[in-house]
């Protein structure tokens, strides 16, 4: 939201977020111009079929995040010469599970809440990074963030941020605070970060993407 607030200002001009995989070239739905619901990849296009299912393939409620399933002209056969794998990804009535979590709204548009595989459970609680990653984004002192899992004994996972300041000479203790408070007026408490680890960047891919991964690799400081 904070990026998309910059780019209104300076252009005058609404972002049409949209959304596709490899497997789905190229998109699997879109925001019409004109139409934009910001925060939303739109209404799916023509001829293709969205479904949000659990984990035993059951659609689920509206308003509940569910995975992301696609069937249409657009989606992949398979993968090359990996048969177990395509049967891991496509369900039994030929749609295939995007790995991606997402929410319906009630004007037919999907919101993608995160990858499956970046959820944090804390003490049962779904927590998605994307969300934190949005609050945290929105502090004057935070240039970029990230946010993972870690393991706590108490609540099994807990949610630790990565954080790149923009001014890092800044009193490190006190813009910690400030910021919890901060996540605190829009967070539940379960998603509030417990650990805040401030880093001079971030590790990305060459296309500019955030490797979440990598940052579970990392030594703490």
């Amino acid at each position: 939201a904070a990026a998309a607030d910059i780019w209104q200002q300076t252009t005058g001009n609404m972002i049409s977020e949209g959304y596709g995989l490899s497997e789905t070239s190229p998109v699997i739905a879109l925001n019409a111009p004109g139409y934009q619901e910001l925060g939303t990849v739109g209404k799916p296009v023509l001829a293709t079929e969205v479904k949000l299912i659990d984990d035993n393939g059951a659609e689920v409620p509206l308003g509940s995040a569910g995975e992301l399933a696609v069937r249409g002209p657009q989606v992949m056969r398979g993968y090359w010469n990996k048969p177990q794998e395509t049967a891991n990804a496509m369900t039994a009535d030929g749609f295939f599970k995007t790995g991606d979590m997402a929410i319906a709204t009630a004007s037919g548009t999907y919101q993608i809440v995160d990858r499956k595989k970046d959820m944090v459970i804390v003490s049962g609680f779904n927590v998605y990074p994307n969300e934190v990653e949005n609050v945290l984004a929105s502090h004057p002192s935070i240039l970029e963030c990230a946010v993972v899992g870690i393991t706590d004994a108490h609540s099994g996972e807990a949610v630790k941020a990565y954080i790149v300041l923009k001014d890092p000479d800044q009193a490190l203790m006190q813009t910690k605070e400030a910021i919890l408070h901060h996540c605190r007026q829009q967070l539940a408490a379960y998603k509030i970060p417990k650990v805040i680890e401030f880093i001079p960047q971030l590790p990305k891919s060459t296309v500019g993407k955030i490797l979440r991964r990598q940052l579970k690799t990392l030594p703490s400081s």
